[in-house]
């Protein structure tokens, strides 16, 4: 690992924000104890009482958790291959310092945006790696950020890359994929599934745009499949990785393998930029299980973008756009334009204004005194044992 010297430590430091996972079988259970701790994922006010119900949810699921990693190495592979992406980045791009921080696992925003700070880190990019908005995944790791800035007492100058779900590089790199993945097959003989983790029905009741955003991405992975000639008997943006007994958005995944049943079948995990234990565990394990016993005649799940270079250069480039576009932001929840807030407000009371979509690019949107988060290094010490 290559150690810079504070002198030549870039200024601009551009941190990769994703959720985390176990690095190893003892780890699962404090990652799915900060997880149900974050009230964005587990709305209840009281902290006490959200810790309480949290700590119920883990001890009811913690060893079939368990079990599920063993199945997959013992580790969850999005560390490793977040580590790998931040390698390639600092060796495609020497004007600035890429790093990463996770949400409920080492390395966390905290630790590496110290780091940042003693380097001496001026100009920060927050760079969301979930390709859609959403409040319970990159609302919740801008949040962390800016509350650990905050704490450290660290002001740099900040822009955020807080989804890319219309920028069309990125869904270019999806279609090489899913072109790799078919292996010459006949595409006319396979139904696409589109993957996407899913959420309560209930957030996106409230004016979550995901949905939206994964329905915009659908949307022009058919237009760029079919400029290359490749046509699928279907295309279907479908969710997976319910939990609970609440109304989840549909189809779900599982579902529409069954309704399926009859076709070939080939996955692309949407809402995945590194695979996870939702990718190597639940889609090509759990899912191709019970697309055999559905008897489905071919499965096939398409790897994540991970460290690809293509990958790489297209985080560099959503990074200078940030840059160049730099005004300090407000870190604010996104709102879908299907699904505005309808209540009226009394005349007396400031409405909120949405935050509006970056898609690939920073909102023009003040900020107020308080600023974002920056990205740390990727030879950061916690990320390296890690990996």
């Amino acid at each position: 690992m290559i150690q810079k010297s504070p002198d030549s430590t870039p200024k601009t430091a551009v941190l990769l924000l994703n959720m985390g996972g176990p690095t190893d079988i003892s780890g699962v259970e404090p990652f799915l104890k900060n997880i149900f701790a974050d009230p964005l994922l587990l709305p209840i006010k009281n902290s006490l009482i959200r810790k309480m119900v949290g700590n119920i949810i883990v001890s009811k699921r913690l060893e079939s958790v368990k079990e599920n990693y063993r199945k997959i190495g013992g580790y969850s592979p999005l560390i490793k291959h977040t580590f790998a992406l931040t390698s390639a980045l600092n060796a495609l791009d020497s004007s600035k310092t890429y790093s990463y921080a996770m949400r409920y696992s080492p390395p966390f925003c905290k630790d590496v945006l110290a780091d940042l700070k003693a380097q001496g880190v001026q100009d920060l990019v927050l760079f969301s790696l979930y390709p859609q908005f959403s409040t319970a995944t990159t609302y919740s790791s801008l949040l962390d950020a800016k509350s650990c800035l905050k704490s450290l007492e660290y002001a740099p100058r900040v822009s955020v890359v807080e989804h890319f779900s219309e920028y069309e590089p990125f869904y270019e790199l999806i279609a090489d994929e899913i072109i790799s993945t078919l292996d010459g097959a006949d595409s006319k003989e396979f139904v696409l599934l589109l993957s996407a983790h899913g959420l309560p029905k209930s957030l996106i009741e409230k004016g979550d745009c995901y949905v939206e955003h994964c329905e915009r991405g659908k949307q022009i992975i058919y237009k760029i499949l079919q400029s290359r000639g490749v046509d699928f008997a279907k295309i279907v943006l479908c969710f997976q990785s319910k939990v609970g007994p609440m109304r989840w958005i549909e189809p779900s995944t599982k579902d529409t393998i069954s309704a399926h049943k009859d076709s070939k079948i080939i996955i692309y995990p949407l809402a995945f930029t590194i695979d996870n234990s939702e990718t190597d565990y639940e889609l090509k394990i759990q899912y191709k299980e019970l697309a055999d016993s559905f008897g489905v005649r071919d499965y096939r799940v398409c790897e994540c973008l991970n460290d690809k270079e293509g990958f790489a250069k297209v985080i560099i480039d959503l990074a200078n756009q940030a840059l160049q576009k730099h005004t300090t932001q407000q870190i604010a929840p996104a709102k879908s334009a299907k699904k505005p807030n309808t209540k009226p407000k009394p005349k007396s009371s400031k409405s909120k204004k949405p935050h509006k979509s970056i898609n690939a690019k920073t909102s023009n949107k003040p900020k107020p005194k308080q600023k974002h988060s920056k990205n740390p290094q990727t030879n950061h010490k916690k990320g390296k044992s890690n990996a």
